[in-house]
């Protein structure tokens, strides 16, 4: 297992909020909670920015962290994250910050340590482009270009 250095943000973490875990031991993400003191409404079609109350130094540039919004929220409240997914480059330091877009009619209160979203670890591969005036054919035309839907 990597070890990630992490710092406390917000003093609530530990204390009336718990750290980021594992939910089990087969999860792939570490659960990330609304570091917040009290309930916050977000409305039904509007953003909101929430802190997670810790940073992260990865100090790898072969990772990053991911944020995925958790799959329950989505599918039954329509809470995702505003950008879908959420990029932390290996370089980052601040709070993260949790975008939480309520995409259905209603409005949906967040609870103070509430789980928002999960975090996981992705390997990252940089490259070199290389510039050539032709790609080769490979017999596809375009965005569904296999024939299935």
């Amino acid at each position: 297992m990597k070890t990630i250095t992490a710092t406390i943000i917000n003093s609530l973490i530990g204390k009336e909020i718990p750290l980021p875990t594992y939910s089990t031991t087969g999860s792939a993400g570490i659960d990330l909670r609304a570091c917040i003191t009290a309930p916050l409404t977000v409305p039904a079609g509007e953003t909101r920015i929430i802190g997670s109350g810790i940073a992260i130094d990865i100090h790898d540039s072969n990772l990053a962290a991911v944020l995925l919004p958790r799959s329950g929220l989505g599918v039954n409240q329509g809470i995702v994250l505003a950008n879908l997914v959420g990029l932390i480059d290996s370089d980052y330091h601040q709070e993260i910050k949790i975008a939480i877009w309520n995409r259905s009619s209603t409005d949906f209160t967040i609870n103070p340590g509430e789980r928002i979203c999960q975090m996981v670890f992705v390997p990252i591969v940089q490259v070199n482009f290389q510039w050539v005036a032709q790609l080769e054919a490979n017999g596809r035309d375009g965005f569904g270009s296999t024939g299935v839907s």
